[in-house]
This record gives C-alpha cells, structure tokens and sequence, in this order.
C-alpha cells in the first residue's frame, strides 16, 4: 500500500505553495498585522483561482471536488507563510455544515458563492467546546439570542454559521448582529464576538436532531489548525538551519556547534512524523470513521505542543535576532500560539479525545 502523495496531490501541494511563497512575502505580512488586515483581497483573489475556496465543494456546485487531505496540504501551505487570508472557516467548515445538514436550497445558494470566493463565513463554535456558564447561544422560533466569543474569521465575515445550545447550526447575516472585534496575539487572522438579539437564522435542518454534522465539522476544522500549525514550525525550521549556515561566532558559523545541531535535529525529529499524522488523521475523516473524531483530537493537541517546542527552540537557534521584528519570526511564533487555543487547547483536547475512548 503506498501512503505517500499521488501525483495529483503533489501537483497541487506544488502550486499552491508555489503561489503563496511568490504572493506572500514577508512584507505582506507585516503589512497585514501593522493594519489589521486578515483577508488580504489580492492573496485571495490568486487563492480562488487555484481553486482553494472550492476544495471541498462538489463540481456540481462551482468547485473542484477533492478531499480532506488536499484542504490540509493547502493549510500547511497557508501556515508556511503566515498568510492573512480567512481560510479555515470559509473553505473547510462551512462547506462541510452545508453538505452534511443543509438543505439542496442552502447548498445551492451558498457553495458556489464560496467557491467563487464572493462569500466568506465565520464560524460561532467556540461555545460548543468550552464556555463561562452565562454564555451560550439559545434559538427560538428561527431567531438567535446570546453572544458567540472566539468567532473564527468573523471580522471579515459576510455570514456566520453558529451553534446553538443543542448543537443545531444555523445561517445568520453577520450585519444584522452586534459585532466586536478581538485583539489576539495572532494578527495575520481574527476572531470577534457576536451578540445576538432575536437575530433571524437560517436552520440546517441535518443539523436539528442529530451532532453529528457539528461535530465533524470541528473535526476538521482542528485537522486544518494543526497543519496550518505544521507550516508555521516547518518554516520557523528552516528559517533556523539557513540561520546557522549564515550566522558566525569566533570566526565560525554557528551551524558547526555541537548545540546547535543538537537543537536543529531535535525540531526535525519532533516535526516530521508530526506530517504524517495529519494525512492520516485527514484520511481517516472519510475513509475510517471510527477513528475519525479520535484523530483529529490527537493532531490538534499534539501539533500544538510540537508547535510550541519548534518555535521555542527556533528563537533560541537565532538568539537575539530571533525577538527582533526586522527577522519576523515572531509572526509564525504567533501564529502557532493562536492555532494552539482555537477550537480547544491540548488540555481539554485530549479530554475529548478519552471521552472518545471510554476513559471518562
């Protein structure tokens, strides 16, 4: 059985990768977190081009119907250069809410607005995982009523897909709410919180007896965190060992000392099976369902403490260059520290993932 990229994924990975490290230099990133700017209209342009925003969406509906696996190679492709573009929650788990529980009305109207990049989506969630006991979001007579934190992309959002109490999934027009920006440690992404008043939604109607279409859809959205993760160490890695070859000390690079060796090879030790956990736990959203929620709680957790230790260790091999906003490391450090507490930090995580099991 072979387990490696076919030709098409490797295509795929080639080109999108391609683009970013050509369209997204670091200066585009800087830009982005001196302005506030999350969803760069130019990145996004060329993204939807590539047909990024349509991966998972059917050809029926305007997109370029692949799989969990091609959507996590392009996430890893996003984390390597810090892209400031909404992805997770437009292109992933949206699209898998409206195929699982909308209706063929909703999918028609909203999948290939996606795919065309015309619609972007936030993501209300964040209350379904963990939550003050004031919080919560309770639905009455097609309205909303309560206030969503943490709503992934949801500056940027025309439309938000929220989670009430009992885990039903409705469409709200972001404008018809009360909308408040949150500042994070991440400023290539963005969150905001959402106060709802008797908002109208829009029901999934999959989504009214049944979780199982809100769970999948944090599934995979903690798959897609944890390669955007996976892109962020890769590149704090390589950014390290190009350092080394470069950087001299007593008339050597520093490359040449038995530590830092000993700390490039310990972050390439700890990063590369991190690759091939996610493809598997990407694979295993479809083709083994039994093992499916249990994976992507393993992927999320441990690429976040993986994560953590490659961009400590990173900063470490630059030394003081390594805190200076002139390098830039400290983007890809953030963006890792972000990834690490959405949709649930390793903590409780891996508490789900022993529910999952039996062990609590």
């Amino acid at each position: 059985m072979d387990f490696a990229l076919n030709e098409e994924q490797r295509m795929l990975d080639d080109s999108v990768s391609g683009y970013l490290k050509s369209a997204c230099p670091i200066d585009t990133v800087r830009e982005a977190a001196e302005t506030s700017i999350t969803h760069n209209p130019l990145l996004a342009t060329g993204l939807t081009d590539l047909g990024v925003y349509g991966i998972l969406i059917p050809e029926d509906f305007g997109g370029v119907g692949l799989g969990y696996l091609e959507a996590a190679l392009t996430a890893e492709g996003l984390g390597y250069v810090a892209a400031p573009v909404c992805f997770t929650a437009t292109a992933v788990m949206a699209p898998i809410a409206l195929l699982a529980a909308g209706t063929n009305e909703q999918r028609e109207t909203w999948l290939p607005q996606i795919a065309a990049g015309d619609t972007l989506f936030g993501l209300a969630v964040t209350e379904q995982i963990s939550r003050r006991d004031s919080a919560g979001i309770h639905a009455e007579n097609s309205t909303l009523t309560g206030e969503a934190m943490f709503v992934l992309d949801g500056p940027d959002a025309q439309q938000l897909l929220v989670a009430d109490d009992a885990g039903a999934l409705y469409i709200v027009d972001a404008d018809a709410t009360d909308r408040t920006t949150l500042k994070t440690i991440d400023r290539t992404r963005s969150v905001a919180k959402f106060s709802f008043a008797k908002t109208p939604a829009e029901l999934l109607p999959g989504s009214r007896d049944t979780r199982a279409p809100l769970l999948s859809m944090i599934d995979a959205g903690r798959i897609m965190l944890a390669a955007d993760t996976l892109g962020a160490a890769q590149k704090m890695l390589d950014d390290s060992i190009a350092y080394a070859k470069e950087r001299k000390q007593f008339n050597r690079v520093i490359g040449s000392f038995q530590a830092v060796k000993h700390m490039c090879a310990e972050m390439a030790a700890e990063l590369e099976p991190c690759r091939s956990m996610i493809w598997y736990s990407a694979h295993a959203q479809v083709a083994i369902p039994d093992e499916a929620r249990l994976m992507a709680c393993h992927a999320k957790a441990h690429l976040a403490e993986v994560g953590q230790f490659v961009a400590r260790t990173a900063t470490e091999v630059h030394g003081g260059m390594g805190m200076t906003d002139l390098l830039g490391l400290h983007y890809w450090f953030k963006r890792i520290g972000f990834n690490r507490q959405v949709l649930g930090a390793p903590e409780l995580v891996r508490e789900e993932a022993a529910r999952v099991q039996g062990w609590l």
